[in-house]
């Protein structure tokens, strides 16, 4: 039996790389890396840019699957507490988990694992079931990080949501539907990379 850090079907990256404890563990690193990379990207648009970070999360998620992604969030979540500067606007350290954003950086970890869930029961092979896998994932994200932000600063319910979730939902949706297209677009290469291989994991 192959030691490995995933748990249950198989997901894109098992199409690419056969399960392994080392091969886990860098995907789970590079799930942390990518997404404090993308964290330092923005769009600007009015009223609030678009990061790459929520993003992600989503990608991370549904391509390793619930336990692998959930555990890159992790990562990148423990690594930025540490000090590296790749939480959003280059901040680090436990502040910025204990802060006012602190709650979206928890919420990761849920919504790798949410989207990653759905992908391992093909949730994520067309564009309609991705796109809901995706806004899923997206809204655990505020699930979590409107609460944690109404407790940090003392903010009332309207409060809460004019400065955590009125202005991200054009940024979210937009997000949720570039993911829902790329991976389905990346699973459209896989029936060619199992006859490469000479098998079909599905």
């Amino acid at each position: 039996m192959t030691l490995s850090l995933a748990v249950g079907r198989p997901t894109l990256a098992d199409h690419v790389i056969p399960r392994a404890l080392v091969t886990d563990v860098a995907l789970v690193a590079g799930g942390a890396v990518l997404t404090g990379l993308m964290a330092q990207v923005a769009i600007p648009l009015w009223p609030v840019p678009i990061t790459g970070q929520t993003l992600a999360v989503l990608l991370v998620g549904s391509t390793l699957g619930a336990s692998r992604g959930a555990l890159a969030m992790l990562l990148y979540a423990a690594v930025g507490v540490a000090g590296v500067p790749w939480f959003s606007d280059a901040g680090h350290g436990v502040g910025v988990l204990l802060g006012s954003t602190g709650g979206y950086i928890v919420g990761f970890v849920l919504a790798a694992a949410l989207t990653g869930w759905l992908a391992q029961r093909q949730w994520d092979r067309r564009f309609l079931h991705a796109a809901v896998t995706f806004l899923a994932g997206s809204g655990v994200v505020f699930l979590v990080g409107l609460p944690w932000l109404a407790v940090v600063t003392g903010a009332d319910l309207a409060q809460t949501l004019q400065w955590g979730l009125w202005p991200f939902i054009p940024g979210g949706i937009v997000k949720a539907l570039i993911a829902a297209a790329v991976i389905p677009a990346l699973w459209k290469g896989v029936p060619r990379l199992d006859a490469a291989a000479g098998g079909d994991l599905r």
